[in-house]
């Protein structure tokens, strides 16, 4: 296994470019929590904390694909630079105003504003895709990334809700800024590995989401998203219902695990099956392991539940991303990885709301309801769009014979 993942950094610049991008992304993982933890540490009020927070994600998520759309028209080096200075400068604003009490729409502006942050996990990729696209190694690249997606959703919310209670309120939010700024410099003035920037496909729609396989998979993702949302809030009042609020967060750990663990193994898989079967069966797991959720009743039995439900979530974030850089246009496929991501992102903010609302209202176990109607909403999903997700797929492949052949 060690050497399959050897392998793929041997291309050259491959290992400066993947530093340089787990640096960067940091803030995907760090900022909203820092958020929330700095603004009721200041100002006392939680709903005001998630309002923000909320805004933050919301912006970012409807920002995100945009910036990709530039990147792809105009170059990495052009378009992240720019953006990144939006994002950090207003970031440091928003810090800045809620350390001297200025007006609550000054939060929401500023919040607003610093959405403005590129999708860097979708230009890793787009830089992966670029060295192996066709190759085999694309496959065990993009499961290094899933996994380095998960390690910063492990490691980068402890980072900044302990800054931001240890040292001072603001702490989180602006390592998350240093990360952002200093991973994006690092990474953009690395031209070598730099996607080259290809005319705009004259058979495409305009943006990347008119595509209708495209559409299917960031609905579905949107649903898996749902799914991770839920699980957050309701371990969370669950552990606390059982009188160990602490161990929400070895639980949430051991959902991380369970992906990183199927990411790595499923990385140094070939896999003969096409790509949009192994999409429908990744989600009918996901569906699957949700039902376990139904007969916890202990802090252990949830520990080993997730770990298997986790287990599902990389290899299917592996596989969306082999679906994007299939079906869509090769000039536009970072704004298709950044629809994946968004969707998914998407899907959390709603997952998290929707289970805050059944636990106020019937109670933590209750709240592993919503996760389980996510789990069969993307099955639902999947299978209303499975013809056209497989007519994209096959029209892809036979293209690329095609290219092959001439």
């Amino acid at each position: 296994m060690n050497n399959v993942y050897r392998e793929i950094f041997k291309a050259p610049g491959s290992k400066k470019f993947s530093a340089a991008g787990f640096v960067a992304r940091m803030p995907i993982s760090m900022t909203g929590i820092g958020l929330v933890t700095m603004l009721s540490q200041l100002r006392g009020d939680y709903w005001l904390a998630g309002a923000v927070a909320a805004t933050f994600a919301l912006a970012t998520a409807l920002l995100a694909p945009q910036i990709s759309r530039l990147v792809d028209r105009l170059g990495q080096s052009r378009v992240l630079l720019p953006a990144t200075g939006i994002s950090v400068l207003s970031t440091i604003a928003l810090l800045l105003c809620t350390r001297f009490q200025a007006p609550d729409w000054t939060l929401f502006l500023f919040a607003l504003f610093a959405g403005c942050m590129p999708s860097m996990p979708a230009m890793v990729r787009a830089r992966w895709t670029e060295l192996y696209q066709g190759s085999p190694k694309l496959h065990t690249a993009f499961a290094f990334e899933s996994v380095v997606d998960e390690i910063c959703f492990i490691i980068g919310p402890v980072i900044s809700v302990s800054l931001s209670v240890m040292l001072f309120p603001e702490a989180g939010p602006l390592l998350a800024s240093i990360f952002l700024l200093i991973g994006v410099i690092l990474f953009t003035i690395q031209k070598s590995t730099e996607p080259a920037v290809r005319p705009f496909n004259p058979d495409s729609n305009g943006a990347v989401i008119k595509i209708g396989s495209m559409r299917g998979l960031v609905f579905t993702l949107a649903a898996i998203g749902t799914i991770f949302g839920t699980v957050d809030v309701v371990s969370v009042a669950f552990a606390e219902n059982q009188g160990n609020t602490v161990a929400a967060s070895f639980v949430l750990s051991i959902y991380a695990i369970g992906s990183c663990l199927a990411g790595l193994v499923f990385g140094t898989l070939r896999l003969s099956t096409p790509l949009h079967r192994q999409f429908l069966w990744g989600v009918v797991v996901t569906t699957v392991t949700m039902l376990p959720l139904f007969f916890v009743e202990s802090i252990t039995a949830l520990s080993v539940t997730v770990f298997f439900a986790g287990m599902s979530i990389a290899p299917t974030m592996i596989i969306t991303m082999g679906l994007v850089e299939k079906i869509v246009p090769h000039s536009q496929v970072t704004e298709g990885m950044t629809w994946a991501i968004t969707g998914l992102g998407i899907g959390v903010a709603l997952g998290s709301a929707v289970a805050g609302w059944v636990v106020d209202g019937f109670g933590a176990p209750m709240g592993f309801s919503v996760a389980i109607a996510a789990g069969f909403l993307a099955l639902a999903i999947v299978l209303l769009g499975y013809k056209s997700l497989r007519s994209a797929y096959n029209q892809a492949v036979m293209k690329q014979e095609n290219i092959s052949v001439n």
